[in-house]
């Protein structure tokens, strides 16, 4: 199995399992992952999902061997690869619940568009990060020069593209690419916690501000504000009112 999966409480977990690869990108690791989203995602049971790599990195982008292989074939049997890596990237998007991309040693190329991917990168401080495609002669194929300038801007996405440099942990939180680090020997423990905090949360409401940050995000700011404004009605006027506004009450009143 190239992609495993496991749930632990509210929490689903998927891994990528290629260590002896740095858990490369493959058409079946893409299908897989797609998948082992859609069906977390689907799951009333779980209310976050972490995607890592197993190994000590994330991922180390396209598996050399199956671009070589895909390209001895038909022409075209390449596309597959892209199609598949590109309906696993979008099925982040797809599920209601956040997914969070636990980074840590490589994040390269294909494994650094997986990270973009995701609704929050909580990484290892000294996580290796980058695009290098440009080293080899190539260009991005997982969404990087789409997504990178809508989260760091057009200055820094063209300058990592084009330098293929290598970031830290650290620095990808200091571009904005990542939330929060950790010390290495906290990694596990960090991202454990904070996986079961975000699950520990009030679904509706969670899965709402997703949602809502998608529409400002990809409808702009006016369709933000309207859907916004819809949504904060509904919760409060619902069911989730009461005891939200009750509770918001008695922690301002303690602060």
């Amino acid at each position: 199995m190239s992609v495993t999966t496991s749930l632990d409480g509210h929490v689903g977990w998927i891994t990528l399992d290629r260590p002896d690869r740095m858990n490369a990108i493959t058409v079946d690791l893409a299908r897989a992952l797609r998948d082992a989203i859609g069906s977390l995602g689907a799951d009333p049971a779980v209310n976050a999902i972490v995607i890592r790599g197993s190994g000590g990195n994330f991922c180390a982008g396209g598996d050399f061997d199956e671009v070589e292989r895909l390209r001895a074939q038909r022409p075209g049997a390449l596309a597959e690869l892209f199609t598949s890596f590109r309906e696993a990237c979008d099925a982040i998007a797809g599920v209601e619940v956040p997914v969070v991309a636990a980074v840590e040693g490589a994040a390269a190329a294909g494994g650094f568009e997986l990270m973009q991917a995701a609704d929050i990168v909580l990484v290892s401080e000294t996580a290796r990060i980058a695009d290098n495609h440009v080293n080899f002669g190539m260009v991005p194929g997982g969404g990087g020069t789409a997504r990178l300038p809508r989260i760091v801007g057009r200055q820094q996405a063209l300058g990592l593209l084009l330098s293929g440099d290598r970031l830290s942990g650290l620095d990808a939180v200091r571009l904005g690419l990542a939330y929060r680090s950790f010390p290495q020997d906290e990694f596990d423990d960090g991202i454990a916690r904070f996986a079961a905090r975000l699950a520990g949360r009030r679904r509706d409401a969670v899965i709402t501000i997703k949602r809502l940050v998608a529409i400002g995000v990809d409808d702009g700011l006016r369709a933000g504000l309207d859907a916004e404004m819809d949504a904060v009605v509904r919760h409060i006027a619902g069911d989730a009112g009461s005891s939200s506004v009750t509770a918001f009450q008695s922690r301002e009143v303690r602060a």
